[in-house]
């Protein structure tokens, strides 16, 4: 298993808004080079996002489905690339003073990733997930700012 912790200086709530539309996520998960389809009542528990991921032209579609869903606490996906089988990715955001603290774990599922699990295979999907919530992190920060920007706009003309 793979596991990463980031805090994100910004709150559960900007975070979750991130994880919550799918659409968004070739913003922050590398290796994302194009959303296919994004099911409308995304992260519903069962609904799909379809991914094609890759580097160059080496890609393959991915399919990542909802598997538990707790609004701005908790989300868990299968993300399934055949023929290399599928894992579970849970993100947990904890909510940490005015920040959050997102814990990310990859588990392989089934396929040939079982196989190859241990340090040399978790050691590379630690470094793209660590990569994944950099990302992540600076877009949330980045949304916080504007939204905090808006706010002050509106107490300014009040």
């Amino acid at each position: 298993m793979a596991r990463n912790l980031r805090l994100i200086l910004s709150p559960p709530s900007t975070v979750w808004g991130l994880l919550s539309d799918g659409p968004r996520y070739r913003e922050w998960v590398s290796g994302t080079q194009q959303i296919i389809a994004a099911d409308p009542h995304w992260p519903e528990v069962g609904a799909c996002l379809q991914v094609r991921v890759g580097v160059g032209p080496l890609a393959l579609d991915d399919t990542c489905v909802v598997r538990i869903c707790e609004p701005e606490r908790r989300l868990e996906l299968e993300a399934k690339a055949d023929p290399f089988g599928a894992a579970r990715i849970a993100m947990n955001l904890i909510p940490w003073g005015e920040n959050t603290l997102c814990v990310l774990d990859w588990h392989p599922l089934r396929g040939p990733g079982i196989r190859m699990h241990g340090l040399p295979v978790d050691y590379i999907v630690s470094i793209r997930n660590g990569m994944m919530l950099t990302k992540l992190a600076r877009i949330a920060v980045r949304e916080q700012r504007i939204s905090a920007g808006g706010a002050l706009q509106g107490l300014r003309r009040g």
